[in-house]
């Protein structure tokens, strides 16, 4: 008999639903311990266009910054609807862990009436340090908020309690 290191992924995947509350944290947890993203949009010929961005979350919304002149954000200007996916390192079929995030982005520009929700949790001053410029000049640009209305995430290691590797949050 072969041996294997997780004999809990053979045989056919578990269909158990984790309770609301425990699947809200794994992903905050997903979205906390990452911090890069593939965002898909819709360009005006209607080709698609996905590009990796570096997040910053609050609760389940994904904030980046991008220069108002980026494809990305034209293409979220014309057309709202996004799709992003967040993935943490993959070694085995085991640690297969992430999440794709379905629903609508908003650009917003300094003066914007949300942009003060928001722009506090875009970690600036690390970009500011690494290119030697003040800290006591923060940059003010523009920044997208995805809000998504489904996640669908994903952890074998569910499998191994008799969940079902892949759930589904609505929101």
């Amino acid at each position: 008999m072969p041996m294997t290191t997780n004999p809990w992924l053979a045989g056919p995947s578990p269909t158990r639903r984790l309770e609301r509350d425990r699947l809200e944290e794994r992903i905050l947890n997903l979205l906390s311990s990452q911090n890069m993203c593939v965002i898909a949009t819709t360009a005006r010929d209607g080709s698609p266009h996905a590009t990796p961005v570096r997040y910053f979350h609050l609760g389940f919304e994904l904030v980046f910054t991008a220069l108002g002149a980026s494809p990305k954000i034209r293409n979220l200007r014309a057309d709202h609807r996004v799709s992003a996916g967040v993935f943490a390192p993959l070694v085995g079929q085991a640690s297969s862990r992430g999440a794709q995030l379905f629903g609508t982005a908003r650009v917003l520009e300094p003066g914007d009436p949300d942009f003060g929700d928001y722009w506090p949790v875009v970690r600036w001053q690390s970009d500011h340090v690494e290119r030697s410029r003040s800290l006591d000049e923060p940059p003010l640009g523009t920044i997208a908020v995805i809000t998504a209305d489904r996640i669908v995430y994903t952890e074998h290691w569910l499998r191994r309690d008799g969940y079902a590797p892949r759930q589904t949050l609505h929101l």
